[in-house]
């Protein structure tokens, strides 16, 4: 057997519940790197859950 893909596996994982769908696997985050020794995580706009998670 052959090792997956970082986001293969990361799709596999994520559609293994018995419920689960392939949104479930959607990304939600983007990672930048422009910059020797800093990353930048940003939540997508399109990202279904979001942190905070407050009233709007």
């Amino acid at each position: 057997m052959s090792a997956m893909e970082p986001d293969e596996a990361r799709r596999d994982q994520l559609t293994t519940a018995p419920a689960a769908t392939e949104e479930d696997a959607a990304p939600r985050v983007e990672t930048d790197r422009s910059e020797p020794g800093v990353r930048r995580i940003t939540v997508r706009d399109d990202a279904a859950v979001r942190p905070g998670g407050g009233s709007d």
